[in-house]
């Protein structure tokens, strides 16, 4: 079938196949647990490979069957197994698309998890507002696809909403997905906190890192790394009331800041902070390389007019369009509940 073939040249079985039976070769080697972090990443490797290949074989079996099924409404001219037919083939078709936008995903990082930040832009109340809307979105895809979520450091608003929140995601290809929403984010509607009911306009940006093992490429000289503890903030009882378990980390030769108040000790908040600080630095690395090749993607700019990726309309029309790709749905309600993989999809192919 048809389906099969573009199974097989989107998905390239072989080179999968290949890189499967290096690692098991890597896996068998006698001294593999003499670094316990790389023979755990081998391991996770191996695993994610190995799920890939077994969903691969699954789906061509589904279209075989399938392909059975229709010779026998054929042979039989059984109308009744059309329904069955369609619905299975309808099924083919959104697991096959699936497959097909993994293949998209050949970034160095792209199956690692990431760390997400978003920060409150030009419009006060209004746009804190906005970031915690931006928030529940993407926590509300992060359910839709099984990925894991834990907050590190979130800072209220004034009145209402959120000046900043950083969070990590756990899960196959959280970064390779996510990078995709990088960059200033932009809303328009009727401020419900404006008595006079006037149309306002509030941006937030999202800057989001890959999360990689600590023994990564990366390495922190911490003399050029200024730590700075303090008093937590929000829910926590007295043990957050009564410590200074929050850390601030600055990396001086970069200007990257990153903070974490989630952990009960401040040893536990340092681990955070260094992992976050890596995952900026990669990100850094990663956007550089891109800049030397004059294919400069996801580029954060000054959070405010003109600089948006996207634009969210709620008044006088319901409307989100991608500006990069074009992309645009009238569902404003689907997009903010987490329905932003068309979004994804369309940055990716374009990529």
């Amino acid at each position: 079938m048809k389906c099969c073939k573009r199974l097989v040249i989107h998905f390239d079985i072989a080179r999968l196949s290949n890189e499967k039976e290096e690692l098991e070769a890597e896996m068998n080697a006698p001294d593999l647990w003499s670094n316990v972090e790389r023979a755990n990443a081998l391991n996770a490797k191996l695993k994610s490979l190995t799920g890939k290949i077994d969903g691969y074989n699954r789906l061509v079996s589904q279209v075989e069957d399938a392909h059975t099924l229709i010779e026998l409404c054929d042979d039989e001219n059984d109308p009744s197994l059309i329904p069955e037919i369609e619905a299975e083939i309808d099924d083919i078709d959104k697991k096959t698309n699936a497959l097909r936008l993994e293949t998209l995903l050949k970034g160095e990082y792209d199956s690692y998890g990431a760390v997400l930040s978003l920060h409150a832009g030009a419009g006060g109340t209004e746009a804190q507002d906005w970031t915690q809307m931006l928030f529940r979105m993407y926590t509300r895809y992060c359910e839709r696809h099984g990925f894991s979520y834990v907050v590190h450091d979130m800072l209220d608003g004034d009145e209402a909403g959120l000046k900043s929140v950083t969070f990590e995601v756990t899960g196959e290809n959280a970064y390779g997905y996510l990078k995709a929403e990088r960059g200033v984010h932009r809303l328009v509607r009727i401020s419900p906190f404006d008595a006079n009911a006037r149309r306002q306009t509030s941006f937030a940006s999202l800057d989001v890192a890959p999360v990689l093992p600590s023994d990564g490429e990366i390495k922190i000289n911490m003399e050029e790394v200024r730590i700075d503890t303090y008093r937590a903030s929000g829910a926590g009882g007295q043990h957050i009331n009564r410590t200074d378990s929050a850390v601030r980390m600055t990396h001086l030769p970069t200007g990257i800041v990153v903070a974490c108040q989630n952990e009960r000790s401040q040893i536990q908040n340092k681990e955070k902070c260094m992992m976050m600080l890596r995952a900026k630095l990669i990100e850094l690395k990663e956007r550089q390389d891109l800049e030397k090749m004059s294919e400069i993607k996801g580029e954060m700019k000054k959070i405010e007019w003109g600089s948006q990726i996207r634009s969210y309309v709620f008044h006088p029309y319901s409307m989100v369009k991608d500006h990069r790709t074009n992309f645009e749905t009238g569902n404003v309600d689907a997009v903010m509940d987490g329905a932003i993989d068309d979004f994804i999809t369309a940055y990716l192919q374009m990529s």
